[in-house]
């Protein structure tokens, strides 16, 4: 059975819609991963598509959306990625799923060509690594352990 994860940044734009491809495409398929946000943007950054596209990433179906669209979804867990999206309140069906912070610095925010490219190849090579050790964890395990093993990920492989 796979672990559901939904990626959560406020706009849903950038680091969420790249966690989401990475786990659904690098996971082997012990990942079945999501994206939202708070206060979606509508459309998915541009930049964020490009460098995933440069990975060798599929683009297609990626869009931007509000956590409202997966009350059905049931995430074993919730992972915040950006600062503002982790002070805010889940919706109350997230409850039963265990929430952590991964936080990462937006790299859309970088002005110059160059800062940008380092910034979303350092933004992506972080999450594929999270990604990795996240798709080794055993689901039938509980979500005490599961949360134990997110905050050890992030620490093991910091931002």
């Amino acid at each position: 059975m796979a672990i559901r994860i939904l990626f959560i940044c406020t706009h849903n734009r950038c680091r969420s819609i790249l966690a989401e491809a990475i786990a659904n495409q690098r996971s082997g398929g012990r990942l079945l991963a999501a994206s939202a946000g708070s206060a979606p943007q509508g459309e998915v950054h541009p930049l964020s598509l490009a460098f995933l596209a440069q990975h060798g990433l599929t683009t297609t179906g990626l869009s931007s959306q509000s956590w409202h669209e997966f009350e059905d979804f049931k995430p074993h867990a919730i992972l915040t990625l950006c600062d503002s999206a982790a002070k805010e309140s889940c919706p109350v069906w997230f409850g039963e799923s265990t929430q952590v912070h991964w936080g990462i610095p937006d790299p859309s925010k970088q002005i110059e060509p160059a800062a940008q490219k380092n910034a979303f190849n350092h933004t992506i090579d972080v999450l594929a690594r999270r990604i990795q050790a996240l798709s080794a964890f055993d689901v039938a395990e509980n979500s005490a352990a599961l949360k134990q093993r997110l905050l050890a990920i992030a620490a093991q492989h910091p931002a």
